[in-house]
């Protein structure tokens, strides 16, 4: 069987943490080497002439996503020392012709790739008649984040076309075995060996997964499992920053200290202390789901206690969220379980009835609906919107490995400030 190629793409925005990075992947059994859009965007063709430099005898991809003056950036590419230029597939057909004609003239191959392209099937027959090398089944981080597969694009064009097929897109060690069971010919790899702290260890289980593709598909989760899986690997901090600061609930501590949690929200409205509806959710909520308490900041009634607590325990629940204060707490401890309240008091309230279960809340300053998800650590807590939960659980992953990377690079003896290179990037 022809040997599958392995491309690292070099999505960062540092050259040198490019060139290091490359270098160990090579170590691991990569075969090309791309230098990503944002490196490109971030340091020009220096970037490409750099790795050249490095890496005399490598194949270096320029992934240019061309969409116009398909000559001028092919031959920007090849005379920085290119092996391969690509090229947006839905560019139009004049582009996509100069820039074939352009890259018989300087020596290098041509691949189109697929991203956001409508109708991928008739486009990769219109692409090998034009005379593309290479076609890419590539879907976006962007659209990864919200369950799109590049997979599935993959399976839609291998048999349309007799060209070499690469995919990209969120790919892993299980993922590539599979590209490479679907007849993928270049499999490309990011994030996966990129923004790993060990980048050699993790290129070789990518090597050894497509050189001997028989790594089963895992089971299919249900879509909450998978969200509260995700969520249960990250840090609200990693969440945060997936959501550009935005769904902390202030305030909160956690009154069990290294505890977490993860689930969908029952929300509930009460007032001064009135500790019935809290008590009367978690007879509504489903195991796994977490309650969220909103007694309007009152810090010196408590609505919630030990008694409460228990309950949540033996019914499942996964954690509560007061926007108030709470006692028993040398009890609650002693259960470890994961509630977040504003304060600690001994006073406690009256089980009048008022306010509601299940309606929308503003807690902390947030607004939270029914079926909203919560997660909260011993950071905080925040909360997701449930119709964005899938994409920010994914983005808050890949906030995870890129911390990471960036963790191992100053434990090598770098700082945040020179792996980050701020200088260069504060706003002007």
């Amino acid at each position: 069987m022809k040997k599958v190629v392995l491309q690292v793409a070099l999505d960062l925005l540092e050259l040198n943490r490019a060139v290091q990075i490359a270098k160990e992947a090579l170590a691991g059994g990569v075969d090309w080497i791309e230098a990503g859009t944002p490196l490109i965007k971030s340091e020009g063709m220096q970037a490409i002439r750099t790795l050249r430099e490095q890496f005399p005898d490598a194949v270096i991809v320029a992934d240019m996503k061309i969409a116009d003056t398909g000559t001028m950036e092919v031959e920007m590419a090849a005379k920085a020392g290119a092996s391969i230029v690509c090229i947006l597939a839905d560019a139009d057909d004049s582009v996509i012709a100069e820039a074939v004609r352009a890259s018989r003239l300087y020596g290098t191959r041509l691949m189109a790739d697929l991203i956001n392209v409508q109708n991928p099937v008739a486009r990769v027959r219109v692409l090998e008649s034009l005379g593309v090398d290479i076609i890419v089944a590539h879907v976006g981080i962007d659209q990864q984040m919200i369950g799109k597969d590049s997979l599935d694009l993959l399976k839609s064009v291998r048999g349309e076309i007799h060209l070499p097929v690469a995919v990209a897109g969120g790919l892993d060690a299980v993922s590539a075995g599979e590209a490479v069971k679907h007849g993928a010919d270049i499999v490309i790899v990011g994030g996966w060996i990129a923004r790993s702290a060990d980048v050699t260890g993790s290129t070789q289980l990518i090597r050894q997964a497509i050189d001997s593709p028989s790594i089963q598909t895992p089971e299919k989760k249900s879509l909450d499992k998978e969200i509260h899986s995700l969520f249960m690997q990250v840090s609200t901090p990693n969440i945060s920053d997936a959501m550009h600061r935005k769904g902390a609930l202030p305030g909160l501590i956690s009154v069990c200290g290294n505890v977490k949690m993860a689930g969908k929200a029952v929300t509930v409205q009460t007032i001064a202390g009135d500790w019935a509806k809290p008590v009367e959710a978690i007879e509504i909520a489903k195991a796994g789901d977490v309650l969220v308490i909103n007694n309007d900041s009152c810090t010196h009634i408590a609505p919630w206690g030990e008694l409460a607590t228990l309950s949540c325990m033996k019914k499942g629940i996964a954690g509560v969220v007061i926007d108030g204060a709470v006692r028993d707490i040398d009890d609650i401890r002693a259960m470890k379980f994961p509630l977040f309240a504003r304060a600690i008091v001994p006073n406690a309230g009256e089980p009048k009835g008022l306010g509601e279960i299940n309606a929308e809340i503003l807690c902390c300053g947030q607004y939270i609906h029914p079926g909203d998800w919560v997660v909260g650590d011993e950071s905080g807590v925040v909360v997701i919107p449930c119709e964005r939960a899938y994409e920010v659980a994914r983005r808050a992953l890949e906030v995870k490995k890129t911390e990471a990377r960036i963790r191992e690079e100053i434990r090598r003896g770098s700082t945040l400030s020179e792996v980050s290179e701020l200088i260069k990037w504060e706003k002007k």
